[in-house]
């Protein structure tokens, strides 16, 4: 095991290695992680199938005790912590396990470090099918790259596969379901709300997401049809927090850290949100958002209204 005094730790809760295709893109993605060694620690968290021996095979760290909830889903407020506490490494990341990174994720984080004692760098994912191991010889970054960018496609400006942050920030979360939607848009409020630089490395860092089905969830459904992910949605705060990539505020491009440009939807959507990221406006934030979402607003108050009605039945039953 390398047991030097890393620059970044990455952590991450790998699926089960059980599908055959869900193995072959996490074992792609570790590989890809360990060619930042030894400036980058690694920890596979969870005693999910074949982590264990994976984390063997490929020579980096496992711990498999995690607090899960009641669905036995791993927590990210307890992965987060785990991640933390491995080593004393000044940056900490956590990364979706079938995430191929380059040097440029580590290069780019020392950057902004050396810039911000607090922050949260993020950013978007190209989506490439591949469907083997990949051979990580000399010339594979080149090889990939030429791949994502002839078959590969940007992904909307929604969330990210990524966190790179100093481990100054984010000592507690709530108790998020890992795999499920809603927690990685807390993530960009909170970083607003904090007032830390949240940046967008898109142009800088690239990350290839490797595509894969929705058959290791239950049912087969996508995350954010889930059960779990309303139950994020609540402990984030409600519909309010859920922020996107078009809320950062930085970006780095060659280099160089500079204030997310403006156009007139931004311009607006910092407006909307002015309310939500400033602790003494927040009353204010229902109003912003029926200004901005009129439509919205309105089906949101008759759902509010059926509640009320229902709860007044049963109450009366």
């Amino acid at each position: 095991m390398i047991m030097t005094n890393p620059r970044l730790t990455i952590f991450t809760a790998p699926k089960p290695f059980r599908d055959s295709h869900i193995s072959t893109i996490q074992y792609n993605a570790i590989c890809s992680w360990k060619k930042l060694e030894p400036d980058v620690a690694i920890v596979l968290i969870g005693d999910e199938e074949g982590v264990e021996s994976v984390a063997k095979e490929l020579n980096v760290h496992f711990i498999p005790d995690v607090k899960r909830n009641q669905q036995n889903t791993p927590l990210i407020s307890s992965i987060f912590e785990i991640g933390r506490n491995l080593n004393t490494s000044p940056l900490l990341a956590y990364i979706n396990a079938d995430i191929i990174i380059f040097p440029d994720f580590l290069e780019v984080s020392q950057i902004v470090l050396q810039k911000f004692d607090r922050f949260l760098l993020v950013g978007q994912r190209w989506d490439l099918e591949i469907r083997n191991r990949l051979e990580f010889s000399n010339d594979w970054q080149s090889s990939i790259q030429d791949e994502y960018q002839l078959k590969g496609k940007i992904h909307p400006r929604g969330g990210s596969d990524y966190f790179i942050y100093p481990r100054q920030c984010f000592s507690q979360l709530p108790k998020f379901a890992v795999g499920r939607a809603g927690w990685d848009n807390w993530m960009f409020y909170h970083a607003r709300c904090n007032k830390w630089p949240l940046i967008d490395a898109t142009k800088s860092i690239q990350i290839i997401h490797q595509t894969h089905d929705y058959s290791h969830l239950p049912g087969g459904q996508a995350h954010y049809r889930l059960p779990e992910t309303s139950e994020n949605v609540r402990l984030a705060g409600g519909r309010r927090t859920i922020f996107t990539l078009m809320d950062v505020n930085y970006e780095i491009e060659n280099g160089k850290v500079r204030k997310f440009s403006l156009d007139w939807k931004k311009f607006w959507r910092e407006i909307e949100i002015f309310p939500l990221i400033n602790s003494d406006l927040k009353i204010l934030g229902q109003l912003t958002f029926s200004i901005f979402h009129p439509k919205r607003a309105y089906q949101e108050f008759r759902t509010w209204l059926k509640i009320i009605k229902n709860n007044k039945r049963r109450k009366n039953a």
